[in-house]
């Protein structure tokens, strides 16, 4: 009989706590949040177009909500969900305060957060949404001019001096083969990308050029195709030995006649 009495107890302990954790939290603040649906939100609460006022938390016994834009009333809702549209347009500019005030199946009363906002025009909202782009814009060109100039200033004069036919190096990116020079350079990373070509500043020359990536056989014979430049009598013509030979027994023949 004691242990009943125990388990009563308990369970009594254990009903008034959520019963209070239900009340306090249907009494508690309605969270208020917005959201646009289109036009313009800044960094700095400034917002100019349609938007949506709506409660997130809304207990299950919540009845209506009315809505306000500083102390008018913009309309009220009696169904879930909780929300409202409006137009920033159809108000005076400047600084606005957006609540909402819930009301229970008992009569009681369930006041919301506020949001702070700054309603602005058309054309400041078009203002800053240009400023924002520009700046972007600009961070990627200046991205590109370093990209593109500090591996400019750091090579200069280091692939330039690369002897004829000597081996290199071609990194993850592959080789290319000049089309101006016809010498074997590596392909940075960051220039421009067209499909399977690519816009590279040859490193020898100087000249810019669309480049391809190339295989590791191509580019190994267009290392042996420099080796010309400098001993042309080394070219390779496809003759043999015997080749020779014959050729030159036949061209004594005709100089002795």
């Amino acid at each position: 009989m004691k242990k009943v009495v125990i388990f009563i107890t308990m369970l009594f302990i254990l009903l008034t706590i959520t019963a209070g954790a239900v009340h306090a939290q249907s009494t508690g603040e309605l969270k208020l949040g917005l959201s646009r649906d289109w036009g313009y939100s800044g960094f700095s609460n400034d917002i100019q177009g349609l938007f949506t006022m709506k409660i997130s938390n809304a207990p299950s016994d919540l009845a209506r909500v009315v809505f306000f834009i500083d102390a008018t009333n913009i309309g009220e809702v009696t169904q879930s969900p909780f929300s409202l549209q409006f137009n920033t347009d159809s108000y005076p500019l400047g600084t606005h305060t957006i609540s909402a005030v819930g009301y229970m199946g008992d009569g009681s009363q369930i006041a919301s957060n506020l949001i702070k906002v700054q309603f602005v025009s058309a054309g400041s909202g078009t203002k800053s949404i240009g400023l924002i782009i520009g700046a972007i814009v600009g961070i990627l060109i200046i991205v590109a001019v370093i990209s593109i100039g500090v591996p400019m200033i750091f090579d200069k004069g280091k692939m330039a001096s690369l002897p004829l036919g000597e081996p290199r190096k071609y990194g993850i990116g592959g080789g290319a083969i000049c089309p101006k020079c016809g010498r074997p350079h590596p392909i940075r990373l960051w220039w421009i990308n067209l499909g399977l070509n690519k816009i590279d500043r040859c490193p020898f020359c100087g000249k810019w050029s669309y480049v391809r990536t190339r295989s590791r056989e191509e580019l190994l014979a267009a290392e042996k195709a420099e080796l010309a430049q400098v001993h042309p009598e080394a070219v390779f013509t496809g003759e043999t030995e015997a080749d020779k030979l014959k050729k030159e027994i036949d061209d004594s023949r005709f100089q002795n006649m």
